[in-house]
């Protein structure tokens, strides 16, 4: 039996339990990974993880609680029930909830996206081989990734995606290291070893002298995956519409209209090119597509239903925490083989890390540096440069000191695997700024 059909026959058994007016939710998420962990271009550790776990959520009247359990596979139907049964003594203690909102109507999504993903075999010889003379440490995860939602009201929804995820780090010693990686729905080996050549010339670079910068103010081409956690930082309450009602939203000043973007900066959450399912443990459908920034103008917020509950908005299928979980920013018109000649003199930052906010009403963030960042002379590389601090908004680099996005965009997955593979993604170019403050 598939992994479908025996979700949706667990949650028919479970649903038969019910009593009275009392309403279930049952939802899961599950994988089937083949995975190898590495170090010095050897694999230390290959195996395969089959996991699900469930959540059954009980609702009377305006009280409720859930319970999450693993399954195991035998005796998954007494376990369930068990649950329910936890779940009905917590609800009886349970105040009511004012602001308990989820969707009553039935309704059903499907999503089920096949790929041609890499054999254990082709994982370890993608290391082995490829990868071979290079210090190399990461992990290669490949398989299937589902979610589900059924409810007693009638709700079905499926979502499931194969996908590979190879994030690795070539190291030279000490701090100097290239970060790269693959991601995506169909193994492609030449794409990889094309990653590990970029690798290899940056980790070429990284041997020359370093050059120390004085603090000041430099023109940057940040790659998509620095400004992938520049993003991260905007998507870390500057969407949430409880943010933006509280004054905790980093971007209150943009959604005011106090301030505005660059006019080539136009964010949304786009679920339909995503990786997250289309629907939330709330039952609400999430709308393929939700402008957020369009031409550097506020355009719309992440609505949950707790939010939409409490302040009497309607809900946009945003889960609690009403962060994006496919945010997307639209390429600009600077071709990516051209950015080291665009940028001309200055930074190229290849990595950062260590983001918090240092102002967050005037959305100033402050970070470091990490990996792969050289000093560019007139388009060419000439040497790396060692960590630096920055402290500088982000309604600055992507307002007046933006100069650019470049016309091609990257895939960059959330790769964590803490509690099981993660199905939150974004889709972000390259940057090219000015102007950009580093203090130390």
């Amino acid at each position: 039996m598939s992994a479908e059909a025996r979700f949706h026959a667990r949650a028919t058994r479970l649903f038969t339990c019910l009593r009275g007016a009392e309403v279930a939710f049952l939802s899961i998420e599950g994988e089937s990974t083949d995975f190898a962990r590495f170090n010095h271009a050897k694999v230390r550790q290959a195996g395969h993880v089959d996991r699900e776990r469930a959540t059954v959520r009980l609702i009377d009247g305006r009280r409720h609680a859930s319970v999450t359990i693993d399954l195991r596979g035998d005796g998954d139907d007494a376990h369930l029930l068990s649950a329910l049964v936890e779940a009905r003594g917590l609800v009886a203690g349970a105040d009511e909830d004012p602001y308990l909102l989820y969707a009553t109507a039935p309704g059903d999504t499907r999503r089920v996206e096949s790929g041609a993903l890499p054999t254990p075999a082709e994982i370890v010889a993608s290391v082995a081989e490829d990868a071979a003379g290079l210090d190399l440490v990461g992990i290669h995860a490949s398989g299937p990734v589902w979610r589900g939602l059924a409810t007693s009201l009638g709700h079905t929804h499926w979502h499931v995606v194969e996908r590979f995820d190879a994030k690795v780090a070539a190291y030279l010693g000490g701090d100097r290291a290239v970060q790269t990686g693959l991601s995506g729905a169909t193994w492609d080996r030449a794409r990889w070893r094309d990653a590990l050549a970029t690798a290899r010339t940056h980790l070429a670079a990284l041997e020359r002298p370093r050059r120390a910068l004085a603090p000041g103010r430099y023109r940057v081409f940040l790659t998509p995956t620095a400004l992938n956690d520049l993003l991260a930082m905007m998507n870390w309450g500057g969407f949430s519409a409880r943010a933006g009602r509280t004054g905790a939203s980093p971007l209150r000043r943009l959604a005011q209209g106090e301030v505005a973007l660059h006019p080539s900066v136009h964010l949304s959450e786009d679920t339909a090119r995503g990786w997250a399912p289309s629907f939330t443990d709330d039952g609400f459908v999430r709308p393929e597509r939700v402008p957020l920034v369009t031409a550097g103008r506020h355009a719309g917020e992440l609505v949950s239903a707790r939010t939409a509950g409490e302040f009497g908005l309607t809900p946009n299928g945003a889960d609690p925490d009403e962060s994006a979980r496919s945010l997307a920013l639209a390429p600009g018109d600077i071709p990516s083989a051209d950015a080291l000649a665009r940028l001309g003199t200055g930074l190229w930052v290849g990595n950062l890390w260590y983001l918090n906010f240092s102002d967050r009403p005037a959305a100033r963030v402050t970070g470091m540096t990490r990996f792969a960042t050289f000093w560019v002379e007139n388009g060419e590389i000439v040497a790396p440069v060692p960590v630096m601090r920055f402290d500088e908004s982000l309604f600055r680099v992507f307002g007046d000191q933006l100069v650019g996005l470049t016309s091609e965009s990257e895939e960059l997955p959330d790769t964590g695997t803490y509690g099981g593979r993660s199905l939150v993604g974004a889709r972000a170019p390259g940057l090219l700024a000015e102007d950009f403050a580093f203090t130390l």
